[in-house]
């Protein structure tokens, strides 16, 4: 590995980023997607599924399988592997109802 002073890039210090997760607030690294932000703050599921009630979280990290939904600022049905996280942005754990309101 090539240490950070002989990088010839000359990496800036990263820049820190809390978002909101359901009220709590989570720290990461800008750059980060949002579910790089909470998978290393330890949270492992952010949705549950309508059917089966199952939790889900990150499964195949590219945008793909929609296992990653959140709430963000708002907005449902966000792919939390591909949105980059913003500082102050409120993030909310999606919980799935089929259709006609029953779960």
């Amino acid at each position: 590995m090539l240490p950070p002073e002989r990088d010839p890039i000359a990496p800036a210090a990263p820049e820190a980023v809390t978002i909101i997760v359901d009220g709590i607030p989570v720290s990461g690294v800008a750059g980060q997607s949002v579910a790089g932000v909470m998978l290393a703050a330890g949270r492992l599921a952010w949705r549950t599924t309508a059917a089966a009630r199952r939790p889900r979280g990150v499964f195949c990290g590219i945008g793909v399988c929609f296992d990653c939904l959140v709430e963000v600022n708002g907005a449902r049905d966000v792919r939390a592997c591909q949105r980059i996280a913003r500082d102050g942005d409120v993030v909310a754990f999606q919980d799935e109802t089929l259709p006609g309101g029953a779960a």
